[in-house]
């Protein structure tokens, strides 16, 4: 910060007036601008447009923005919980509500919107509710908890926020109603046909919609419900109500202060976002530029970037808005972009409606049928991301072509021009991901890292990977130089053939001998496709040192010992054998992470005999060696927490044991908590469990590690029995179609259509393979047989377990220890080593016999 800094005070910390001191602070190298953010909510920024899947996990920071609290930044500071109740524009100060005083040189109003509450009688009922922040879902929650899954429930709007309240009320286990004024649902976003088809696709999945009516009266109803008139006269029992009726910009603040407001609300800014107080800027919903406020996202970032150039010196302008919205409401795609209206003159409309299969697409053009103008998507809106970039260009060949497949091939990426716009949440064009592409950001993940593209909502995603592709960047799926298949190409290949070598596999579908790459990719593809033992036959020498040991290889040379504690249940006597194996063989113990014991320090002559030992105790090996399932951590829920809700280690001991041994491109933890304090910490896992009132949440692909992933809700509230044929499919669906190496995180953001897609096949079967996939799994637990049992059961085997296979009596002498506190690895330069240690250098001790007496401390 320099000796001149000036303060900006940000008044609101939603996503726009976030993404404001995220520009400001990238923008000012040098440190020009300090920024005093005062936030009304008790949480910092949060994704308010994905309001409605903090139903189920009602975690707070599952919404979070990223770098919503600017650690390590000393030029941003926040004050949660506090309101801003006064602005002294002559003094260039604002008070806030706990008695702050704030001076500033540059104001910024993010006060954002409020839901609007139309004044039917009885709207302040105390069962009405409205629907725009974290704390009004928890108190929607309450209250539909009081009355049970079933219980009915009223949103009154049904725009695009309220369908929104209506997919939450359902997600709560209500059965919704909505009520629209308008003849048809969402009036601002689609026309009568596509109304028409959306009304159909969400009563068919539990809504009742009531449109061209009105709410005439809310008062006391049944079992201390409410019962609500509407316009025609019918009436409603219901338990609650939600207004979800529109929003109104939150410009109370600015009046007060005498700063000029909109006709019809909102902060009046002209195109700099500037008030007519020239040190008073406003952004986002609240603010009205040349009177108009916006009620998208995509326009808020672009009125604060606006705003952090303007501080900067810089001369950007508000570009204007597109108000092309794509969302997915109770899992039914819905889309318009441009003149969805056909409000031009002399417009002509083509529209494709399939009734059966529930999808309306329309395009407006103009008269001469050669320029897009807009369009309507609904039920399928996977044509949006080539069509909107489209919006006043020409189109090239039959405009039917653009929705109707029968009319021919649709749009390609490539008719696009550079300045045509593909992320509109950031502002990115085609010619600017195309210059990333040539820059070196060959996949998915670099062209984000470096435009930005594809970091908000996604819905861009599939045209990045068409421009991708048109670049010339060549994505090969080969798993290696020997296979030209991808690994779930391999896989399909030994399901359907059979095969059970990997010199068989090679010479009928690959070329040479093999690399470190394949033979264990093919290795775990063979176990995951039967019983046999991973160390039978050819098999065994296509491991990796780890799996080819069963244990992992340490850094000096030896081995740790991690037998398996479902859901982290061990007896005391299992504890005593620990105990004495450690002690007998001067093993490091640690508890690790996921609830297990680790013994560290074991030589792999050592293995057998430790093993021996373990599995007599009634312990089976962890497989902490191998790509595989390695442990269902657990709280210890309603068996004994007083706020448990479930039984968590049940479960955890029950997944466990059917899960275990099951080979995957990667390793998979679980995690059952008992209620939604998440005390397993669930939501960091491949597959999270969280026990609520209702039954259990699933979530799945997250993850720990060097880029951690919360784990996303795939379904809520099911049952034992659907819980766990949830996760068969889940897990054999990725070990299925996974790429070798790929966590279950990474591996949905890659598949296409994500969440969406993987609930479609997990839960509503869409491609049919339910059935299958819940036998696959059946197979492995049947066949399934602890691998160390297996080798102490077998001479051959064990002959695997020495040293020196041409001197098998000979210990390692390399493998050596030190004493400090605690029993650490010491790495040899070999030949040469000291005869013996000065008193001032760490004693170094020879375990290559077992010790009887302990770690010396």
């Amino acid at each position: 910060m320099t000796s001149e800094s000036r303060t900006a005070v940000v008044v609101g910390h939603g996503m726009v007036g976030h993404r404001f001191v995220q520009t400001l602070r990238d923008r000012d190298t040098e440190g020009l601008w300090r920024v005093e953010v005062v936030c009304e909510e008790s949480d910092p920024a949060y994704d308010r447009v994905g309001l409605s899947s903090y139903v189920g996990s009602w975690q707070r920071d599952s919404l979070a923005l990223e770098g919503n609290t600017y650690a390590g930044d000393d030029l941003v500071v926040t004050h949660l919980g506090e309101t801003v109740t006064d602005i002294d524009r002559s003094g260039h100060r604002v008070v806030t509500s706990s008695g702050r005083e704030i001076d500033y040189d540059a104001l910024i109003l993010a006060t954002g919107s409020y839901a609007f509450v139309p004044p039917v009688p009885g709207h302040d009922h105390k069962q009405c509710f409205v629907y725009r922040t974290l704390d009004d879902l928890d108190a929607i929650r309450v209250a539909a908890e009081a009355v049970g899954p079933g219980a009915p429930g009223v949103v009154v709007g049904g725009g695009l926020l309220g369908l929104e309240a209506a997919n939450a009320l359902k997600s709560m286990g209500m059965t919704p109603h909505v009520v629209e004024f308008a003849p048809r649902l969402m009036p601002m976003q689609v026309d009568d046909g596509g109304g028409a088809v959306l009304k159909n696709l969400v009563t068919d999945l539990g809504l009742t919609v009531h449109t061209g009516v009105g709410t005439a009266n809310i008062a006391d109803g049944e079992s201390d419900g409410v019962t609500v008139t509407l316009s025609d006269d019918s009436e409603i029992q219901a338990a609650l109500v939600v207004f979800s009726a529109g929003v109104r910009p939150r410009d109370q603040l600015a009046r007060d202060a005498g700063i000029a407001v909109g006709e019809r609300g909102g902060v009046l800014v002209d195109e700099t976002c500037r008030t007519d107080d020239p040190d008073v800027y406003a952004i986002g919903e609240v603010a009205a530029v040349n009177g108009r406020c916006y009620g998208l996202v995509a326009p808020g970032y672009s009125t604060a970037e606006v705003v952090a150039d303007q501080l900067l010196g810089r001369g950007s302008t508000f570009p204007g808005a597109d108000m092309s919205t794509k969302l997915k409401l109770l899992g039914v795609d819905v889309a318009s972009f441009g003149d969805a209206m056909a409000t031009t003159e002399n417009a002509l409309e083509i529209v494709y409606h399939d009734a059966v299969a529930g999808r309306y697409a329309k395009v407006v053009v103009s008269d001469d049928a050669t320029t897009l103008l807009g369009g309507i998507l609904v039920g399928d809106a996977s044509a949006y991301a080539m069509l909107k970039p489209m919006v006043g260009r020409e189109i090239h060949g039959d405009p039917a072509a653009l929705i109707a497949p029968a009319a021919g091939p649709g749009v390609g990426i490539d008719v696009l021009p550079d300045d045509a716009e593909i992320c509109s949440c950031n502002g990115v064009s085609k010619g600017a991901i195309c210059s990333a592409i040539a820059g070196g950001a060959c996949e998915i993940a670099d062209v984000k890292k470096a435009t930005c593209a594809g970091t908000t909502c996604g819905g861009c995603l599939p045209s990045v990977k068409a421009l991708l592709a048109a670049s010339g960047v060549k994505l090969s799926k080969a798993l290696c130089e020997h296979f030209g298949q991808s690994r779930s190409e391999l896989f399909e290949i030994v399901s359907v053939t059979g095969i059970r070598t990997f010199s068989e596999l090679i010479d009928r579908y690959g070329t040479g001998q093999g690399c470190e790459i394949c033979k264990p990719t093919v290795a775990s593809i063979l176990a995951s496709t039967s019983s046999d033992h991973i160390l039978d036959g050819e098999q065994a020498a296509l491991q990796d040192t780890n799996d080819h040991f069963l244990a992992n290889m340490q850094k000096n040379g030896s081995y740790s010992v991690v037998p398996r504690m479902p859901g982290g249940e061990v007896t005391p006597e299992q504890l005593i054998v620990i105990g004495e194996i450690a002690r007998d063989f001067g093993l490091y113990t640690k508890i690790t992470g996921g609830q297990r014991i680790d013994l560290f320090g074991a030589r792999v002559d050592q293995l057998p005999e430790i093993w021996r030992r373990l599995v007599d105790a009634g312990m089976e090996s962890g497989h902490a060696y191998g790509k595989s399932l390695r442990t269902v951590k657990s709280c210890v829920g309603s068996t004994w927490c007083r706020y448990g809700v479930q039984d968590s280690v049940g479960m955890a001991v029950f997944l466990e044991k059917r899960y275990r041994g099951l080979r995957s491109p990667h390793k998979l933890k679980f995690g059952v908590s008992g209620c939604a304090r998440e005390c397993a910490e669930a939501r960091g896992k491949d597959v999270g469990v969280i026990a609520t009132e209702h039954g259990w949440n699933l979530y799945v692909a997250g993850n720990g590690g060097q880029s951690p992933k919360h784990a996303q809700l795939l379904a809520g509230g099911v049952d034992d029995q659907t819980l766990v044929a949830y996760i068969d499919r889940y897990l054999m669906f990725y070990v299925r179609t996974a790429d070798r190496l790929q966590r279950t995180a990474p591996w949905l953001e890659s598949l296409e259509g994500g969440l969406d897609h993987l609930r479609a096949v997990v839960c509503d079967d869409s491609l049919g393979l339910a059935t299958e996939l819940e036998a696959s799994m059946e197979a492995h637990v049947a066949g399934y047989r602890d691998e160390w049992a297996a080798v102490l059961d077998d001479e051959e085997k064990l002959k695997r377990f020495v040293s020196f296979v041409n001197a098998p009596d000979v210990v390692d002498p390399t493998i050596r220890f030190a004493d400090v506190d605690r029993k650490v690895p010491v790495l040899l330069d070999m030949p040469a080593m000291p005869a013996r240690a000065s008193a001032s250098q760490t004693a170094v001790r020879d375990v290559t016999e077992p010790e009887r007496e302990g770690v010396p401390t």
